[in-house]
């Protein structure tokens, strides 16, 4: 009786992942001209966690996505390419580089329309962090895109810490719009949680009727970053979705978005689950329009007016990486 050869592990061998698909009419954000922002950041984090889960061979959580500029819009019926690769991973980390691609269905030359780095922690059946296989670049994009993720990591977390060291008062004269809800089934992972994907298309449908209410419905997002994935969403739970104006530039309004959620029975008793940074221009036929401006007076809206400037500065030193190197082998 002969033996059986032994199995060789899957887990650390696919460390890239695209999609391909056409958008759909519901992908559209409001006038239907161009897909909504959540829609895009809905399919990043999808390809990024299909790439995640494929080389951890773990289930995986999304615990950040970070600049994600808008560049280009995406028409409706556009054919879509999304690919995803590792490009570095830490203990039980794993740093996805995720480019979005489109297509006129008639010509079939894909030009890119966003890059973002995503990062995803692998867990164990008790939802608690487990060891990944350790990546090694082998090609000079990849060891390219490993120095750029590497050197990201510091900046990363001296953000987060900006980011959650402000407080969000309702001592506010600013202009808001808050979503509140409970998680529908619809919405659920592997891990019992609403997708992560799910949760940033709730949070550009808030920040779009923020900056609506202050420019107008033709409103779209140019930039979402800073994405950080505190605590998961429960299937079930009260979510609100808490969007606020805290700058406005001459095109821009920049909207902070904040995430919390609660036991049904308990619904004063609220944890920030998500937290994130967009920022949206009036869009005109030949580019954006110039925004009013906003003046906060209230102590609370001007220092988080200095704290959108400070965020602007830091993430313009962050330089892009160019979605050529993310498509090169």
């Amino acid at each position: 009786m002969s033996t059986p050869a032994p199995t060789t592990p899957l887990a650390g061998r696919d460390d890239r992942v695209t999609m391909r698909f056409l958008s759909l009419p519901h992908d559209a954000a409001a006038g239907g001209a161009t897909v909504a922002a959540g829609s895009v950041m809905e399919w990043i984090d999808q390809a990024g966690y299909a790439c995640a889960v494929g080389w951890s061979g773990a289930y995986c959580v999304t615990a950040y996505v970070g600049n994600v500029h808008h560049s280009r819009p995406i028409a409706p019926g556009s054919l879509v390419a999304v690919h995803a690769r590792i490009v570095h991973t830490g203990t039980s980390s794993m740093h996805v580089a995720v480019t979005v691609e489109s297509v006129d269905i008639r010509d079939r030359v894909y030009t890119p329309s966003t890059t973002c780095i995503l990062v995803f922690v692998a867990v164990g059946e008790d939802r608690r962090p487990v060891p990944v296989p350790q990546w090694q670049p082998s090609s000079a994009a990849d060891h390219e895109l490993a120095a750029a993720a590497a050197a990201r990591i510091a900046d990363r977390a001296a953000i987060k810490r900006i980011m959650l060291g402000q407080e969000y008062s309702d001592a506010t004269e600013a202009p808001r719009s808050t979503l509140r809800f409970l998680v529908p089934p619809s919405a659920v992972n592997f891990g019992g949680a609403a997708h992560g994907g799910t949760v940033m298309r709730w949070i550009d449908d808030a920040g779009f009727a923020c900056a609506a209410s202050w420019s107008s419905d033709r409103a779209v997002a140019v930039y979402s970053g800073g994405v950080h994935f505190l605590a998961p969403v429960r299937i079930g739970a009260v979510i609100e979705l808490d969007a606020r104006l805290i700058y406005t530039g001459p095109h821009s309004m920049h909207v902070s978005v904040r995430v919390l959620t609660a036991d049904p029975r308990t619904p004063a008793d609220t944890v920030l689950t998500t937290q994130c940074a967009m920022v949206y221009v009036d869009r005109g036929d030949d580019g954006a329009l110039p925004v009013r401006r906003w003046e906060p007076a209230l102590p609370d809206d001007v220092r988080l007016t200095e704290h959108a400037v400070e965020l602007i500065h830091r993430r313009s030193q962050l330089v892009p990486i160019p979605a050529e190197l993310t498509l090169r082998d």
